[in-house]
């Protein structure tokens, strides 16, 4: 099928390209019974707007890029779904992309973004190298979610990750348990701060850290609780769990069960995140809650400012996590195990 043009709608309707080219801008100039007659014109013939070419024509550009690290993770279409809301309020539209937590996938990814000329671009836990991301902002505005960077050219938006690990620790410690494992994040974005937090946590209890290398998935989450099954007798395994994120936490309470241990009956669990899935029902995480709906509005706000030349100077938000306990975390004792 061949696509409408502007010229069909305009010897549909009986007018001028250029009338079209207004109608389709949404200019003040056109009276309204031109503008309904352009408007019925395009509709019956199916015809949308060829929004980069109008971006070309125009020198000006209502696309933003958004890059998302992992589309399985809930937390980013949390932050996804936010993004779109406040663009669309702003008359702008998203065009969404991943770099599959690869380096070289997202390198890619940016590249296509930037192919597009949007307005903007939210990258949003990118792992690629933080050159690519300051060429990437010598070319348009980019903010960073869940990723730091220093860059006069780039805005960031985080949770302080040291802080949100060292409330699961408290947290467990809190209900007695004195054996807790970090499944970390790996080279993820932000796991650093975690890992950090969990150690200084725990040394600040008496307590030894112990660290499990793991990534930001449910197979990771998996495959760290085997590793522990492998490496203690079941009457020393840890009993508390802080995972990198929720995912990863599903993952580790998965591979648990499967062992035949119970949540939070011989191990609990704490997430990172509290994505939606976290409070599902049949789950109900007890997780860190980083506040997903303002770090997307703040990113869209700091990508807005920039776009409209209203400021040059970098924004560093951090914001403050805070614990949701569900039932994955109960108390222990060394006698009876978990108890509630």
């Amino acid at each position: 099928m061949v696509r409408p043009t502007m010229e069909d709608v305009a010897e549909r309707a009986g007018v001028s390209r250029a009338l079209v080219s207004l109608v389709m801008r949404n200019s003040p100039k056109v009276s309204d019974a031109r503008r309904a007659a352009v408007l019925r014109a395009a509709e019956e013939l199916g015809y949308q707007p060829h929004v980069m070419a109008r971006s070309l024509a125009s020198r000006t550009s209502t696309v933003l890029g958004v890059m998302v690290n992992d589309l399985r993770n809930a937390f980013f279409a949390d932050i996804v779904e936010e993004l779109d809301t406040a663009a669309q309020a702003a008359g702008f539209d998203l065009i969404l992309n991943t770099g599959g937590r690869s380096p070289t996938r997202q390198g890619n990814a940016l590249h296509n973004l930037l192919s597009f000329r949007p307005a903007g671009i939210v990258l949003l836990s990118p792992v690629v190298p933080a050159a690519s991301i300051q060429a990437a902002a010598g070319q348009c505005p980019v903010v960073l979610v869940s990723r730091t960077i220093r860059s006069s050219l780039v805005d960031t938006v985080n949770d302080d990750g040291e802080a949100g690990s060292a409330l699961a620790v408290d947290h467990l410690a809190g209900l007695g348990h004195r054996r807790i494992v970090h499944l970390d994040g790996g080279g993820a974005a932000g796991a650093a701060q975690r890992r950090r937090g969990f150690e200084s946590a725990m040394r600040r209890h008496g307590l030894e850290p112990i660290v499990v290398r793991s990534e930001h998935t449910d197979i990771g989450g998996e495959n760290a609780v085997r590793e522990l099954l492998a490496a203690y007798p079941r009457a020393e395994l840890p009993t508390g769990l802080v995972s990198g994120n929720d995912f990863n936490a599903v993952g580790a309470i998965s591979a648990l069960e499967e062992a035949g241990l119970r949540v939070p009956g011989d191990v609990s669990v704490v997430g990172y995140d509290n994505t939606s899935l976290a409070a599902l029902r049949h789950l109900s995480l007890t997780t860190v809650d980083q506040p997903r709906k303002d770090m997307a509005r703040l990113a869209f706000a700091a990508l807005l400012e920039r776009v409209r030349g209203e400021r040059t100077e970098p924004v560093r938000h951090l914001l403050h996590p805070s614990l949701v306990v569900r039932a994955t975390t109960a108390e222990f004792s060394a006698t009876g195990g978990a108890s509630r």
